[in-house]
């Protein structure tokens, strides 16, 4: 299908708040959390079917022409509410809310939506993200925007809604959130009102460490493959019916999941080097429950969380084994920060995993679940979505699980590699759990 694919861009414009951003909440604080994240956009697909049946009188450019234009006053909406997504990041400080809005393009693809979901094709994929956005080098500078919106209409009046938006004003959660309100202001409900910008910086105030000329996060370009990966239900069923062990006889799915990923990447990078080194797997925690502040942090929007690091240097592991590390690492994590973190914790943890990660001679993971997040509810109208399609960021050894529609199984995006990929998407044991990219239908 590659050669005959087409995107083509029809329209392009800004969208701006509705309402005008009050003078008093112009700037926004960064929060320490927000200043160690990476200046890089992460992106979303959501895929919606025409499950409607029209009549042939009805022109299909006034069809187009109405999801558009409730899409677009929707989004305007909804910026109002989020405003620092309108505006303009400055360097490591803060958020300049100056209404600069959100891009806004609108493409037609030559094809009907079952062609994409058939076969998924990440190589084609990616034409339906806008394009300022799609390097991994892209930073506000080069986009001109913190949030880009590439909405893709299909022969057979299906769409998909390609959403690229900057790390550093949102994680997992505040994508979420953004999508979940955004969504209801299509369908004429209240948007989900956010925790009041601004608020983490208050309780995690930005550090004068982070505040440099160069990047806190500088990723090396290196030949890497991403692979999606898909565990059903009854697969990661047995899959923990063969992780469980005495030290943990209820493993969760992601723990057995991130488990067996983190098997067959070990076994591939030890293979390839012909040798055993150590093998560290960071795993992101979402803190807004984990605060010890709870009431003040459940809701907190753009960027809270912090990580664990479970490490092996055996010659030989097993699912038991990486899953009660995953597990102590974790009570451990919990038990040491029952009241949360500071942010001169944040500041010194990020020190010593630059450390670590700089540190020759250790394979690095760096695993993000979004498991339980609602995308699969987002519902602007035209029903909930049939896939939402995530891909992480394409640098060596990143891991991003997601729920799979049913919200029992779980989407692996995996990026590592290429010569470590070759040994991981043909590993049997990896395969005798996970469909290698799987038909969406």
């Amino acid at each position: 299908m590659g050669t005959e694919f087409k995107v083509e861009v029809i329209h392009k414009e800004i969208i701006a708040p509705s309402t005008p951003t009050p003078h008093q909440l112009k700037s926004v604080s960064l929060s320490v959390f927000d200043q160690i994240v990476p200046e890089v956009y992460v992106p979303l697909l959501l895929f919606y079917p025409n499950h409607t049946v029209h009549e042939v009188d009805i022109d299909p450019h006034s069809l187009v022409a109405e999801k558009s234009s409730l899409l677009k006053a929707s989004l305007s909406e909804t910026l109002s509410h989020f405003y620092p997504f309108a505006g303009k990041f400055q360097y490591n400080d803060s958020i300049c809310c100056d209404d600069h809005g959100a891009a806004f393009i609108e493409a037609r693809v030559n094809c009907p939506i079952s062609k994409i979901l058939e076969k998924p094709d990440l190589g084609i994929l990616k034409h339906l993200f806008p394009a300022a956005a799609e390097s991994s080098q892209s930073t506000q500078a080069v986009t001109g925007h913190l949030v880009l919106v590439q909405v893709n209409f299909f022969e057979c009046g299906g769409l998909a809604i390609g959403v690229s938006i900057s790390h550093k004003v949102a994680d997992a959660y505040t994508f979420s959130t953004f999508i979940k309100s955004w969504a209801a202001v299509a369908l004429g409900s209240s948007p989900v009102l956010p925790a009041e910008f601004g608020a983490a910086a208050s309780l995690f105030p930005p550090q004068d460490f982070f505040n440099s000329s160069k990047p806190v996060v500088e990723f090396v370009q290196e030949k890497c493959t991403t692979r999606r990966f898909v565990f059903d239900a009854s697969r990661i069923a047995a899959l923990k019916s063969k992780a469980a062990s005495a030290a943990v006889p209820n493993p969760t799915r992601v723990e057995v999941v991130s488990a067996l990923i983190w098997k067959c990447a070990m076994e591939a990078s030890r293979s390839n080097l012909g040798s055993i080194r150590p093998s560290l797997w960071c795993q992101v925690v979402n803190m807004r429950k984990r605060s010890g502040q709870d009431a003040l942090t459940e809701n907190l929007l753009g960027n809270f969380s912090s990580h664990f690091a479970a490490m092996t240097v055996e010659s030989e592991v097993d699912l038991q084994c990486l899953v009660a590390k995953f597990r102590k690492c974790m009570e451990e994590f919990k038990a040491n920060h029952a009241n949360g973190v500071t942010a001169e914790y944040v500041c010194q943890s990020f020190k010593q995993s630059g450390n670590i990660f700089a540190k020759e001679g250790i394979d690095n993971y760096s695993c993000s679940s979004w498991c339980w997040l609602p995308f699969y509810e987002a519902n602007f109208g035209w029903g909930k979505p049939s896939w939402v399609s995530i891909r992480s960021i394409e640098f060596k050894n990143i891991i991003v699980l997601m729920d799979v529609k049913d919200g029992n199984g779980i989407e692996a995006s995996l990026t590592f590699l290429d010569q470590d990929m070759a040994l991981v998407e043909t590993n049997q044991e990896l395969l005798a759990y996970a469909s290698l990219n799987p038909s969406v239908i």
